[in-house]
């Protein structure tokens, strides 16, 4: 029993390093996105988007001939959506250490509880 709680709390230990880990990589993300679109706030990303969206599917619609004005509203909805993706995944990554680090301290308590009952039954 003593060597499964060993185990446990190794795995334990790992959650926690991976989870203290991937915190600060996310909100270096973040910092990073916003500096790439800065003057745009992040918070408004989605709503500009949705705007750019509108006029791109607008203009698509009216089945007006390419344009200068259609390439550049094209490159800038694409160019939303990926920092839209980047938002997203900057939020998952934080989520994750997060999970991470709650699943380590449970994995350290069960392998600390594991050992303390494989001594007292030795």
């Amino acid at each position: 029993m003593r060597a499964i709680g060993i185990i446990v709390l190794i795995l334990g230990v790992a959650g926690l390093a991976f989870g203290v880990l991937l915190i600060p990589q996310a909100y270096s993300a973040e910092d990073e996105i916003a500096e790439s679109i800065a003057p745009l706030p992040l918070d408004q990303v989605d709503s500009q988007y949705d705007a750019v969206k509108a006029k791109y599917t607008q203009m698509k619609e009216s089945g007006a001939p390419p344009s200068v004005e259609y390439n550049y509203l094209t490159v800038q909805k694409t160019g939303l959506g990926l920092t839209r993706s980047q938002i997203g995944l900057a939020s998952l990554t934080r989520t994750i250490g997060m999970i991470n680090i709650i699943l380590g301290v449970g994995l350290v308590l069960a392998g600390i509880g594991l050992m303390r009952k494989g001594q007292s039954s030795a």
